[in-house]
């Protein structure tokens, strides 16, 4: 019978443990501009309005053109939910300097990839996101540049260097009709 009754309450310790862990958690995964939470929200209010988007990809200089629907807006957005710096690895690892309009986070720790993520706002709307991330290792070289502009443009740069092997560039530009 003691022994029901220990390892009953030490069920009910480890879930009262784990419970109150939960908040704690939840309350740090936003220090920073939640960008993962917005991305998803705009995907979701893109998929409801479906725009046409004229999109350009250029690789390495040669360029292609098109006027398409988006099937997929998460997928389409995911390089940029993918670089969210809420990380619980990456807390206390950005500085961040807000003002009136804008809201700045830099990172210069190695391992941290995102090395800046810029908001600005008008009216209290947020106008425009950039990020610069960059990935260095002995045999790789990638560097980053993503804006995205509500309801105006979102594009992606990307040029990466492998030891050994000719460099790749190449941008994703989309703009809202």
């Amino acid at each position: 019978m003691n022994k029901k009754i220990s390892f009953l309450s030490l069920s009910v310790l480890f879930f009262a443990a784990c419970n109150s862990a939960a908040p704690k958690k939840q309350a740090a995964a936003s220090a920073y501009f939640d960008l993962k939470d917005y991305m998803i929200t705009e995907a979701k209010r893109l998929t409801a309005l479906n725009p046409e988007i004229d999109k350009t990809v250029i690789v390495n200089g040669a360029a292609e053109r098109r006027k398409v629907k988006i099937a997929d807006w998460p997928k389409e957005l995911s390089v940029f939910s993918d670089a969210d710096i809420n990380k619980s690895a990456w807390q206390g690892l950005f500085t961040a300097a807000k003002g009136k309009d804008t809201e700045t986070y830099l990172s210069d720790n190695e391992k941290v990839p995102v090395k800046s993520l810029s908001i600005s706002y008008k009216n209290g709307k947020v106008r425009g996101i950039k990020l610069l991330i960059s990935n260095v290792n002995s045999l790789y070289t990638s560097n980053d540049t993503l804006s995205y502009f509500p309801d105006s443009l979102y594009e992606v740069k990307k040029i990466q260097h492998i030891k050994l092997l000719n460099g790749k560039s190449y941008t994703i530009t989309g703009k809202f009709k």
